[in-house]
């Protein structure tokens, strides 16, 4: 495939035309963001890790019945995706309170839930990605009615792999991102990205933090809390 000019970039991600309209290139940077852009740094070969790691997820759950805009590797750092027209809606998936989640409720961090919490928020840097109800995303027309069931649908089932996945590894899916996008028949599928930026995963018995968090709250070995997940989840730590 022939990459041609970038079309978005992000603060992880550029986003590249191809020779397909309907095809992209996604290219993984080591760049890391927290607090709406406030802090900013590098993770090294955080952009390798995470493709890899991602890349592995959506296999892992194309086998099993999700549908998602992965179509195959290219690089260590560039994968090939369907195109797709992103669903303004960050859902966010919760087994243990964490984060935002346990300032809110007034839970105590590693507060195990009763049951999966699913939230959305609106995906507008500007507005700093606020949480919404389905009041919200009715009158902002962000999804009908029967998209938002069947997005909510699939991060449930979505949310049942990835726990049962990763428990028989050691690690806690505490909570996690996810984004959906409809392709050019309509169809719902899951875009962007599963890996240590997106997700909190936590050792399952020490607690120790293997994702972003080590960058947001000055932890330090992020890189090899990354490559911990990369090995864990792949079995084999080599990029």
């Amino acid at each position: 495939m022939e990459k041609r000019e970038m079309l978005y970039e992000g603060k992880a991600k550029q986003i590249f035309k191809t020779e397909k309209e309907d095809e992209l290139i996604v290219y993984y940077k080591d760049d890391a963001t927290a607090f709406d852009g406030e802090k900013k740094g590098q993770i090294y070969n955080k952009g390798i890790m995470n493709n890899r790691i991602s890349n592995f997820f959506f296999e892992y759950l194309e086998d099993r019945g999700i549908k998602t805009h992965y179509l195959q590797d290219i690089n260590q750092r560039e994968t090939l995706v369907r195109s797709v027209e992103i669903i303004p809606i960050e859902v966010v998936m919760r087994n243990i309170a964490a984060g935002s989640l346990s300032r809110r409720l007034g839970l105590e961090e590693g507060t195990s839930l009763p049951e999966p919490v699913l939230e959305f928020y609106y995906k507008d840097d500007d507005l700093g990605d606020p949480l919404i109800n389905e009041s919200h995303i009715k009158i902002l027309d962000l999804a009908s009615p029967g998209q938002l069931a069947e997005i909510s649908e699939m991060a449930g089932k979505i949310n049942e792999l990835l726990v049962d996945f990763l428990q028989e590894r050691g690690i806690d899916l505490v909570d996690f991102k996810l984004e959906f996008g409809l392709t050019g028949d309509q169809e719902i599928i899951l875009a962007d990205e599963i890996s240590p930026d997106t997700c909190r995963f936590w050792d399952s018995e020490t607690g120790e933090k293997l994702d972003k968090d080590r960058f947001r709250r000055d932890l330090g070995d992020v890189e090899a809390a990354y490559q911990e997940m990369l090995r864990r989840i792949t079995g084999n730590e080599e990029m």
